[in-house]
């Protein structure tokens, strides 16, 4: 019996799970494994807001100091032997990989591509690897996903030079697509393995991948997670001439326009009020602003879909994920409203229960709700590297 830990350390949060794998080999190299408890607890930092279950970082102490501690006093980690990582920004790496000096030292070196995230997920490989040297680290990268897109939709219009600094298209929520993809295989779906597939993760951080027969063709997040989508509190794409034109009328830095369209735009920005797509609809009736906020991120999302069916020559099926696509009828409805002619269109009795399939008989896309699972994903790799 293995027993995995994951740990997906967000920009605000840190979610973290248990696994057990058993079985025969050939089991544990499909990565059969199974969660231990339920549901998976998260580490919030403080003020910063949170869902669920919540273990919530005092004032004055380490995030990462805390959660160690709280970690080893559960019986089960005693019998963890390997920890997994998402690992947000993986540059060229195509698949998981075991953490060594060499790779951490690629990781500190590259940390300035993913301010948000990569900091914190180093310190947090350092510091197992200090308390419990015996335990193997895998890192399983969110970019890896995207490295079979074609160079075209890599590139970036800027000059050549800065291709050898690393500047291209890179694309996340990898692990998440991985995770939907093998569920649409479990399925049955063929659109997975024969034909064209949108998947959209909408949740704090949002986003889309185009899938031709199950290679990534194209996303919508770029050199950074701070593009494409509109989202909670990230600005999504916009004109570089801000950072220029803030600058001169504000004086802002590069530090304050990295805080600006990473923490204070968004559904945030947008509305003034919250980030929470919940609030947002509770509130829309009343207030033009929290509306305003749902109407361009509903907006964006469907323009999304639409370049995305263009890029792929049309669409087979549509996956709605993440904490807003899962569980938001509304939003659902309103980005699929007037897609008919993709041959998207979605039956609203199936929509308000959350079906798997919310999709009409007759429309030519399968529109389906997959509840993805990022730790889950973490664990297959893991068991999968380890029984290589």
């Amino acid at each position: 019996m293995r027993y995995i830990l994951t740990i997906n350390a967000g920009s605000s949060s840190i979610r973290f799970a248990f696994f057990q794998a058993g079985g025969t080999l050939e089991k544990q190299l499909h990565g059969k494994v199974d969660r231990i408890g339920s549901p998976d607890a998260t580490l919030t930092f403080k003020d910063a807001g949170g869902a669920g279950e919540s273990l919530v970082v005092p004032e004055g102490t380490a995030a990462t100091e805390f959660l160690l501690n709280w970690l080893e006093l559960q019986p089960v980690f005693k019998r963890v032997t390997a920890v997994g990582h998402r690992i947000v920004h993986g540059m060229h790496h195509t698949a998981p990989e075991r953490i060594t000096e060499e790779l951490l030292e690629e990781l500190r070196s590259i940390r300035f591509y993913d301010p948000e995230h990569l900091p914190r997920e180093i310190e947090l490989i350092e510091a197992i690897q200090k308390r419990h040297p015996q335990m193997t680290q895998t890192a399983c990268f969110d970019t890896a996903f995207h490295q079979s897109m074609p160079r075209v939709a890599k590139m970036m219009a800027v000059p050549r030079r800065y291709e050898a600094k690393g500047v291209q298209r890179y694309g996340f929520h990898g692990l998440s697509y991985a995770y939907l993809m093998e569920e649409l295989i479990r399925l049955g779906d063929h659109a997975a393995t024969s034909g064209r597939v949108i998947l959209a993760h909408l949740g704090n951080g949002a986003s889309m991948a185009a899938v031709r027969e199950g290679q990534g063709m194209d996303t919508s997040m770029g050199f950074t997670p701070t593009s494409g989508l509109v989202m909670s509190t990230r600005c999504g794409d916009l004109d570089p001439g801000l950072v220029s034109f803030l600058s001169r009328t504000d004086g802002m830095s590069a530090t304050q326009f990295q805080h600006l369209v990473n923490h204070e735009s968004g559904l945030l920005g947008v509305s003034e009020t919250s980030s929470d797509m919940r609030d947002l609809l509770a509130l829309e009736d009343t207030d033009v602003r929290a509306a305003e906020a749902v109407a361009l991120f509903c907006y964006q999302a469907k323009k999304w879909i639409g370049s995305f069916a263009a890029a792929l020559g049309g669409i087979d099926t549509l996956v709605f994920a993440g904490g807003i696509g899962e569980n938001c009828t509304v939003v659902r409805s309103r980005i699929c409203a007037g897609l008919g002619f993709l041959g998207i269109v979605i039956n609203a009795q199936r929509n308000e229960k959350h079906d798997a399939l919310i999709s009409t008989v007759s429309g030519q896309v399968k529109v389906r709700v997959i509840r993805t699972d990022e730790e889950l994903m973490i664990a297959r790799l893991v068991l999968r590297k380890e029984t290589q």
